[in-house]
C-alpha cells in the first residue's frame, strides 16, 4: 500500500489538500453564521450582513469548487492504484510462465484482477477525504475551546473516545472480510475450472453432482458475507448512535449556556452547527478504517502471488549462449538420454512425466544438460526457441484460429495445411463456418478435448523447432486417429529430436526407442516390442494403460517367459 502511495504521490498530495479545502471551508461555516449573527442581525446591521453573507458564499463556491475537483483526482487514485495493481500481478503471472497454473488458482487471479483492485482502489479514494476531516475536526476543537472551554474539553475527549468505539468492531470485521476473501477466491476457482470443463461435464453427466459441490459451498460464501454483514450493520449503527449523541450533549450544554447569559445566541447557533458538522468527519473515519480494512485483507491476497518466485531474469553475463548443433539432452535426475535426431517415447506414471517435460524445457528446475552445460545456465530465450514443450494445459489463444497455430504469421497456407493433416486436424477446420478465420473464444471452448488437443499439437508441428517435447498428445482421441497421428508425426519429425511421454501403443510402436522410467528412473531401453516380450514391468504399464489384462494376452505372455529364459 505505502509502494502504491509512493506511485501517485502528486495526485494523493493534491486530493489530500482539496479535501482540506472543501471541509476545511465547511468548518468555517458556523464562524460566519455566529458573526453574522452576533454583528449583523443582532444589532440590526444590514452591511455586517451582506458582507458576512458574501463570505458564506464564497465558502460555499470554494467547497462545491473544491470538492468537484476532490472527487476527480479521487477517483483518479482510485484506478490507478487498482490498475497498478492488476498490472503488477499479470507481469508477474508473465514472468512465472508455465508455473502460473500450478501455483496460483485461476479464480485467485480472477478475483484480484476484479474485486481486489476495486478495494484496494477504493482506499485510495478515501485519503483526501480523511485528510480534511482529520484538519477540519482540529480547527473545530480549537475554534470551541477559545469559545467555551468546556465544550471544547467535551470534544477533545469524545471523538476519540467515539472513534475508539466505532472501531471496536473492525478487528471482528477484518477477520471475518478474509474468511470471506479466500472462500470466495475457492468458489471462483470451482467455478472456473467447470466452465473450463462443462463439455466434459456434460459428457460424463456430471451437471448434476458439480452443481450440488457448487451449491454447498455457496451456501458457506453466503454464511460467511452473512457473518461480514452483521459487523458492518453495527459500524454503520455507531455511525450514526454517537455522534448523534455528541450532537446531542453540545446542544444542551450550548443551551444551558445561552440561558445563563454566558454565550451570544450567534454562539449557541454556531455551537449546534458544530456538532451536526463533526458527524461528517467521524462518519469518514469510520469509513477510512473501514475501507482500509478490507484493502489489508486484499493487499495480502496481492502479496501471496507477487511472492511467487519467478525464474531469474537473463543476463549475458549470467548465462552461457546455447551451444551450436545438435547435442544429447541428458535429465541426470532420471538417466534418461535422448539423443538427437530420434524419436524417443517415455513411458512414465502421468505426475513424473509432466515434471520431465518440465524439466526438458527449462520450466523446472533440475539437473539437465544439453551439450555437456546445464540447461538452467543457458540463455532462456535461447532455450524456448529451439526447445518447445507442450502439455495438456496448452491452450489456444483469442482471436482467428489462424493465429492461434501460427501466432507470428511466419507460415503460409500450405504449411498450416500440412501441420493440420500431421495432427489429423483436417476435419476440424473444415467444420468450422469461416476456417481458419473462425474467431475463437474463451480459450477454445467451441472445440472438444480432442480436437482442442490436436490443435495445440498442429501448432507445435507448425513451429518445427529442434527439439519437441510432447506429453500425451492423442490422450482424447480415438484409436483409428491416433494412429493416423502417430505414424503422420514420426514422418513430419525425421530428423528432428522428438520426445512423447505417453503409455499409448499407437505411439510407442512408431517411436525410434522406447525409455520406461520407474521408480524414479530409467528402468529399461529398447524398441517397444523388444521391450514387451523382455520386461514384464513394462509389459505392465503398456497393458494397464489399454485396460488390458496381462493374464488374458497368452502371446505377451508367452515372450515375456521366452525373454526370461533367454
Amino acid at each position: 500500500m505505502l509502494w502504491l502511495a509512493g506511485r501517485i504521490a502528486g495526485p494523493l498530495s493534491a486530493a489530500a489538500l482539496l479535501g482540506l479545502l472543501w471541509l476545511g471551508s465547511q468548518a468555517l461555516v458556523p464562524v460566519v453564521v455566529r458573526e453574522a449573527v452576533d454583528e449583523g442581525l443582532v444589532p440590526g446591521d444590514m452591511g455586517a450582513v451582506l458582507m458576512w453573507s458574501a463570505v458564506l458564499l464564497g465558502l460555499g463556491v470554494l467547497q462545491a469548487v473544491s470538492g468537484m475537483l476532490r472527487r476527480r483526482i479521487s477517483m483518479h487514485n482510485a484506478l490507478s492504484t487498482g490498475f497498478r495493481t492488476v498490472q503488477l500481478v499479470v507481469g508477474h503471472a508473465d514472468r512465472l510462465g508455465a508455473d502460473l497454473e500450478k501455483r496460483v488458482d485461476d479464480g485467485e487471479l480472477v478475483s484480484v484482477g476484479t474485486s481486489d483492485m476495486t478495494t484496494i482502489g477504493n482506499a485510495f479514494d478515501v485519503v483526501g477525504r480523511a485528510f480534511g476531516a482529520v484538519v477540519s475536526t482540529v480547527l473545530v476543537a480549537v475554534v470551541l475551546l477559545d469559545q467555551s472551554p468546556t465544550l471544547g474539553l467535551l470534544l477533545i475527549v469524545a471523538l476519540p473516545a467515539i472513534i475508539l468505539a466505532m472501531g471496536y468492531p473492525l478487528r471482528p470485521l477484518h477477520r471475518r472480510q478474509s474468511a470471506y476473501r479466500e472462500l470466495q477466491g475457492e468458489l471462483t476457482s470451482r467455478l472456473t475450472d467447470v466452465v473450463t470443463g462443462l463439455r466434459v461435464l456434460r459428457g460424463v453427466g456430471g451437471e448434476n453432482s458439480f452443481a450440488r459441490s457448487y451449491r454447498e459451498r455457496s451456501q458457506r460464501v453466503r454464511a460467511a458475507g452473512s457473518g461480514v454483514a452483521g459487523a458492518e450493520a453495527l459500524i454503520r449503527a455507531a455511525q450514526v448512535l454517537l455522534p448523534g449523541l455528541l450532537v446531542g450533549a453540545v446542544t444542551w450544554i450550548g443551551a444551558r449556556a445561552a440561558v445563563n447569559g454566558s454565550v451570544s445566541p450567534g454562539e449557541l447557533v454556531a455551537f449546534y452547527a458544530y456538532a451536526a458538522f463533526l458527524v461528517e468527519p467521524l462518519a469518514i473515519f469510520t469509513d477510512t478504517a473501514d475501507r482500509f480494512a478490507r484493502a489489508h485483507v486484499a493487499a495480502r491476497r496481492v502479496i501471496a502471488v507477487l511472492r511467487l518466485p519467478a525464474p531469474s531474469c537473463d543476463t549475458a553475463r549470467e548465462r552461457a549462449p546455447m551451444p551450436a548443433g545438435e547435442h544429447e539432452l541428458v535429465d541426470a535426475r532420471t538417466g534418461l538420454v535422448v539423443a538427437p535426431g530420434v524419436l524417443l517415447a517415455v513411458v512414465a506414471p502421468p505426475a513424473e512425466g509432466v515434471r520431465l517435460a518440465d524439466r526438458l524445457g527449462g520450466y523446472a528446475d533440475g539437473p539437465v544438460r544439453y551439450g555437456g552445460l546445464r540447461l538452467d545456465g543457458l540463455r532462456t530465450e535461447q532455450v524456448r526457441a529451439r526447445v518447445l514443450v507442450v502439455d495438456n494445459r496448452s491452450r489456444l489463444l483469442r482471436g482467428p484460429l489462424r493465429d492461434s497455430l501460427d501466432p507470428h504469421r511466419a507460415a503460409d497456407d500450405d504449411a498450416v495445411r500440412a501441420a493440420l493433416r500431421v495432427a489429423a486436424a483436417e476435419d476440424v477446420v473444415a467444420a468450422l463456418p469461416d476456417g481458419l478465420d473462425t474467431a475463437v473464444t474463451a480459450d477454445g471452448s467451441r472445440f472438444s478435448g480432442g480436437q482442442r488437443q490436436r490443435l495445440v499439437l498442429a501448432r507445435a508441428v507448425l513451429a518445427d523447432p529442434e527439439i519437441l517435447v510432447v506429453v500425451d498428445p492423442t490422450s482424447a482421441v480415438d484409436a483409428h486417429t491416433e494412429d493416423r497421428v502417430a505414424r503422420a508425426l514420426r514422418s513430419a519429425r525425421r530428423g528432428r529430436t522428438t520426445v512423447l511421454v505417453s503409455s499409448s501403443p499407437l505411439l510407442l510402436e512408431r517411436a525410434d526407442q522406447v525409455a520406461l522410467i520407474a521408480d524414479g528412473s530409467v528402468a529399461a531401453t529398447g524398441r517397444h516390442r523388444e521391450l514387451l516380450a523382455t520386461d514384464a514391468r513394462y509389459r505392465r504399464v503398456v497393458q494397464r494403460a489399454t485396460g488390458e489384462d496381462p493374464a488374458a494376452n497368452p502371446t505377451a505372455v508367452g515372450l515375456a517367459a521366452r525373454g526370461n529364459t533367454e
